[in-house]
């Protein structure tokens, strides 16, 4: 989607080299509708310039950053040079990233979804996860409560949904935990088997996360848990861990939590 307004200065942006002329760079914004910027020649690269093509060529991608906004005059002044190297792979991955999100949109929509509820729908995912692309990475991994408080109708939230968890890949993290219980008389058994129980949520661990626990060697298992970032895997091995030691401490019996695995008993 392309945006009807203007950047502002200090924004990064992507464009495409249209024009070199001995005194600069035009460039056409991709993110934004009609709009195009210059890159005075002493923005295009740091030292003496001698010939602006040996610096950029007709057609090529680059990432800018805008100096200057003159609404009235129509003008969009633009660096090239203060443009590192991390902003520029990190500002390409953003563009690119939106034009998958812009793709997904046609496919829950239509290619011939109406251009002012297209600009909606958008606006709604922008507004509510900052980004298109985020909106549609949190749909695929929350499903419809990443939309609770926007107000897309449920047909609109479905297909969203559904066009996310088929296309989008959604990264994981996996951490892992350890925790030992012990249980004393004839019930530590079954006592042990449901504090395992426990420690695996009995089936109410959110559907974006995949919690396991294994066997070890006694009196050790395994917590190992994926989740859509780090801090959720975190709270959720910590949970599923303090979950087993307040079950078998009911009962009796000890449970402690540790992060290394104890290859040798104290």
């Amino acid at each position: 989607m392309k945006y009807s307004g203007w950047p502002t200065p200090g924004e990064l942006v992507v464009g495409r080299v249209d024009e070199i002329e001995d005194f600069g760079v035009f460039v056409d914004l991709e993110e934004y509708e009609d709009k195009r910027g210059l890159v005075h020649v002493s923005e295009v690269a740091s030292g003496w310039i001698k010939n602006v093509r040996d610096h950029v060529n007709e057609d090529q991608m680059v990432v800018c950053k805008v100096i200057d906004v003159d609404e009235d005059a129509q003008q969009v002044d633009l660096s090239i040079k203060d443009v590192n190297d991390h902003q520029r792979s990190d500002k390409i991955q953003e563009w690119k990233n939106e034009q998958k999100a812009d793709k997904w949109m046609e496919i829950a929509f239509g290619e011939d979804v109406a251009d002012d509820d297209f600009r909606r729908i958008a606006n709604e995912l922008i507004e509510a996860h900052g980004s298109l692309y985020d909106g549609f990475e949190q749909a695929a991994i929350l499903g419809p409560e990443a939309l609770d408080g926007t107000d897309l109708s449920d047909d609109e939230t479905d297909a969203i949904v559904e066009t996310a968890r088929e296309n989008v890949s959604v990264p994981y993290v996996t951490v892992t935990g350890y925790v030992d219980l012990e249980a004393p008389g004839k019930q530590g058994v079954e006592t042990v088997r449901e504090a395992l129980e426990a420690a695996g949520g009995n089936g109410e661990v959110p559907d974006e996360i995949d919690l396991e626990v294994t066997y070890v060697g006694a009196p050790e298992y395994r917590i190992r848990v994926q989740a859509p970032n780090y801090k959720t895997a975190e709270d959720q091995l910590e949970e599923s861990a303090a979950r087993a030691r307040d079950t078998i401490e009911e009962s009796g019996g000890t449970g402690e939590f540790h992060r290394e695995r104890r290859t040798d008993e104290e």
